[in-house]
This record gives C-alpha cells, sequence and structure tokens, in this order.
C-alpha cells in the first residue's frame, strides 16, 4: 500500500510552509516565463511531462504543466514530497519497483510513470519550495548533462519567484509610504493653511513696524507648502516627474510617433492600424505618455489575429481628455482585466515577452495622474481608455486646443 512521504520535523516544516507562502505564487495564473522553463526541460531531457511543482501541506500545485492536464495532485501521490527530503535531486528510475511508490497511483494507474527526476526549487536561505521535475511513461535513465541543465533550470525559476517577490514588496513599500505621509498631510494642511490665511489677513492692514517679518513668514510659508507638496508627490509615486517636466503636449504629433513605430509591425501581421487626427492638446511628460500610449498599441498589436484592427485616437469630454486604443482582438474576460495589470501577467501565455506591458501601463499612468479604464469582450476584443484630468500630476494648467 502507497504511503506519503514522511514530513519534516514539525519546526522545519513550518517554516518551509511559511518561506513557500511570502512568495504569494500558489494558485496564481499560467505565466509564459514559467512555461518557458518548462517547455525547455522538456525538450532537453526528451520526456513528455515537465512541472515546476510546489508542496504544500496537503498537495502539490503546478505552477507549469506540460504533458499533462491537471493542476495539482493529492500530497499522498506527490513525487516531490519525497524530492523535498532529498538535498539536490531525486531520481526514480523504476517507480514500481521502489517501496515509497509501488502503489502510487500515478505508477499503478492510466498514467503509469516509470521515470521521475526532480531538482529541488530552494529559497536563498535553503527551504525547498517543490522541484522542478520531469516524468516518463517508459523506461528511461537521465544523463548528468541533463541534469545540469534540470539544476540550471531550477535555478532560473527561482529567480523568476524572486523577481516578483521583489516587486511585490516594493510596491507595497511606496504603498506604506504613501499611506503614512497621506495622514501625516491630513493632521498638517490644517495648521500650516490656518497660519498662511492669518499671516494673509494681517498683511491686508500690517502694523509698519512688523511688515517685512510678516513678508518673510508669509514666503517661508509659501516655502514649507510648496516643499511639503513636493514630498507627497515624491511619496505617492510621482518623484519621476516634477512639475518641471510638464508641458504642453500636441496629441496629434505624439500619436503619430506611435503609429510610425508601430506600422512596421502591423503590417508584418497584415493588421490595419488607423489613427483618427485630433486637434487637442494637454500638460504631461510627453516621453512618459508616448511610452504609456505605445505599449497600448503595441499590446493591441500583440493580441489581434492577422487581418485585423487596431484604431487609436482622443476626444475631449468637458474638461477630460480621453485617449482610446480599440482592437478586434482575443479580448479578455471582464473578471480577468484586473489581474492582467500585474506584473507578468499576460492574456495569452503562448504570446512573446515577459507580460509586463500592462504592469509599465498601470505604474506610469498612475505616476501620471492618468486613469485607465478597460471595456473588453473575449473573442472581440478590447479598449482600453487613457483619462487625463485638469489636474494631472499636481495643478497643472490644461492646453487649449489648436
Amino acid at each position: 500500500m502507497h504511503t506519503a512521504a514522511p514530513k519534516l520535523q514539525p519546526l522545519a516544516e513550518t517554516r518551509r510552509l511559511a518561506v513557500l507562502d511570502s512568495y504569494e505564487i500558489l494558485d496564481t495564473p499560467r505565466e509564459a516565463a514559467f512555461d518557458d522553463i518548462t517547455r525547455i526541460a522538456s525538450a532537453i531531457c526528451g520526456s513528455p511531462i515537465a512541472l515546476i511543482s510546489l508542496v504544500e501541506t496537503d498537495r502539490q500545485w503546478f505552477k507549469s504543466a506540460v504533458g499533462l492536464d491537471i493542476s495539482e495532485t493529492p500530497i499522498e501521490q506527490s513525487f516531490c514530497a519525497h524530492a523535498v527530503l532529498e538535498d539536490d535531486v531525486l531520481v526514480v528510475s523504476d517507480p514500481a519497483g521502489d517501496p515509497r511508490f509501488t502503489g502510487n497511483p500515478l505508477v499503478t494507474g492510466d498514467l503509469g510513470l516509470k521515470f521521475y527526476a526532480g531538482v529541488l526549487l530552494k529559497s536563498a536561505d535553503g527551504a525547498a519550495l517543490g522541484t522542478l521535475c520531469v516524468l516518463d511513461t517508459v523506461d528511461r535513465t537521465i544523463s548528468e548533462e541533463q541534469l545540469d541543465s534540470l539544476r540550471a533550470l531550477a535555478r532560473q525559476t527561482m529567480a523568476q519567484l524572486e523577481l516578483r517577490k521583489l516587486l511585490r514588496e516594493t510596491e507595497r513599500t511606496s504603498q506604506y509610504r504613501a499611506r503614512l505621509l497621506a495622514a501625516a498631510g491630513h493632521d498638517l494642511r490644517g495648521p500650516l493653511m490656518a497660519a498662511m490665511l492669518s499671516v494673509d489677513r494681517v498683511l491686508e492692514d500690517p502694523p509698519p513696524q512688523h511688515l517685512r517679518r510678516l513678508k518673510i513668514a508669509q514666503e517661508s510659508l509659501g516655502t514649507i507648502q510648496n516643499g511639503f507638496n513636493t514630498l507627497l508627490s515624491g511619496a505617492s509615486g510621482r518623484s519621476t516627474f516634477s512639475l518641471g517636466q510638464f508641458a504642453p503636449v500636441d496629441l496629434q504629433e505624439l500619436l503619430a510617433s506611435v503609429l510610425a513605430a508601430a506600422q512596421p509591425a502591423a503590417a508584418r501581421r497584415s493588421i490595419r492600424l488607423d489613427l483618427v487626427p485630433t486637434s487637442l492638446r494637454v500638460n504631461s511628460d510627453r516621453a512618459q505618455l508616448e511610452t504609456l500610449v505605445g505599449n497600448l498599441v503595441n499590446n493591441a498589436l500583440k493580441y489581434t489575429p492577422r487581418g485585423g484592427r487596431v484604431l487609436f485616437g482622443c476626444r475631449r469630454s468637458g474638461r477630460l481628455v480621453a485617449i482610446h486604443i480599440i482592437d478586434t482582438g482575443i479580448g479578455m474576460d471582464a473578471a480577468l482585466i484586473n489581474d492582467m495589470f500585474g506584473a507578468f501577467r499576460q492574456a495569452d501565455t503562448a504570446s512573446e515577452g515577459l507580460g509586463l506591458g500592462l504592469w509599465i501601463v498601470k505604474t506610469t499612468a498612475e505616476a501620471l495622474g492618468i486613469d485607465v479604464a478597460v471595456h473588453s469582450v473575449p473573442g472581440k476584443g478590447t479598449r482600453f481608455e487613457l483619462r487625463i484630468p485638469k489636474d494631472a500630476a499636481q495643478e497643472l494648467l490644461w492646453g487649449s486646443t489648436r
């Protein structure tokens, strides 16, 4: 009768699970970077099945799977739970004859596994999170060169996990700083404004002997207010975009530049790329705004099939300018839209790139004070809308229409 792998000592197992949880990777969507790793592992080792398997208390969950249509198995069936007890690699060339796996349903059932090789996925401090493993349904062996390649791919897997963890921690630090300073701002703005108002009132009919000192106080309070606004702007993630960088931007010139850059890619895929002319101008950081629009146009081309169409342009509604990017691409489910703005997320995991495009869109838009709205229908296409308010990145004045 098959039995599950023994657990680590309680303290070690508790620590291992805590480290695994800290990566916040369990039950996340598929990602191209991890699927690339399992495809390469399968090709190098000549195995029909390759997995990135993370071992929990009662299950092993697959971040990526090639050749297997399930996302997890019970821990009782897990080969990787046994591998976690090893120092480096677990190779099982005859599972049916191995007491640890003789009755395992993966061996005795329809799948009929006859070979397993797993390399540990270890955190920087040595906690075993799971394995990068290859499996086969025929008798076989694995060479040292193939094992070395699996070790290299396991390191790349951990590098991807560490990068995602670092990005999340950086974002949380920024959010905490913003909340802290927003709270300080709430407490300090009142007294500051009261002091400025009091000085202004006294200056309406100042005692002559105090006029000079009152003006100095007024200038000093103004300096404090400007510095305070700069501090809050930096805390909100806008420190890259100082007021001096904002200037009137001719949207026709900017969008035409995006069109020229994207046209070759559109032509290669026989996608019709059209720009609606405009005479609108806004105040913004031109380079960053062009990066923002360019990422969305490239994203639209990326997910639009050959022969499709991408249309972009802008319109003014009251004191708001909205830039629209519309495609006839694959679309996405409404429930997935918010998740798509995370780092390394892709609508199609088989597409090129690392899935950073929409994450860059989100962070750039936030820094520029621009709202992003998404409307999408699976199989019919997607419309992105950039809403540029009058006060984008501090109290800016609007440029006029030409």
